[in-house]
């Protein structure tokens, strides 16, 4: 074999080992995205469907029962989500606040949420919440529905876990 067949072969060996392992990262990754939904496009999604909802918090839709569950709506302007969540909330979570919530939906239509996101400062929001916001007319260009970075506090968090501020 002449040196330029090697070279051939040695490079076809590595594009075949480099497209297997894209081929593994990418199944493996499968499993793991987690895809953006406004509260008008979660009446097309199967009880089951893991997704991030996000929107605003209805006014007067917040209710907080026994063993740290909260209950509450989010809203896009088009349609309301009733969410389900247990866990301490973020300190800047409120009615008529932005919010972006992970979990999944049940078959009753109630999105049982693990993780609240509160957005917190009123400069930033994140491209896809804006987006939706716009096309369902809620969008305030002032940056009164506006966020930034979120706040992220999973449901496994306790009160004894959280460290104390001198």
């Amino acid at each position: 074999m002449t040196r330029r067949g090697r070279r051939l072969v040695i490079i076809g060996c590595a594009g075949i080992v480099l497209a297997g392992a894209l081929g593994l990262a990418l199944s493996a990754m499968r499993d793991t995205i987690v895809f953006f939904r406004a509260p008008s496009e979660v009446a097309a999604l199967q009880p089951g469907t893991r997704f991030r909802l996000g929107g605003l918090v209805d006014t007067g839709s917040v209710s907080r029962l026994p063993d740290q569950v909260v209950e509450f709506r989010v809203a896009d302007g088009n349609a309301t989500v009733p969410v389900r969540y247990r866990g301490l909330l973020p300190d800047l979570f409120r009615e008529g606040q932005g919010v972006v919530t992970e979990g999944t939906l049940t078959a009753s239509g109630v999105f049982a949420a693990d993780t609240v996101l509160a957005r917190h400062d009123e400069t930033y929001m994140p491209r896809e919440v804006a987006d939706a916001l716009k096309k369902s007319g809620q969008w305030q260009p002032d940056g009164n529905t506006a966020s930034a970075s979120p706040s992220v506090l999973p449901a496994s968090a306790s009160a004894s876990a959280a460290p104390a501020i001198r």
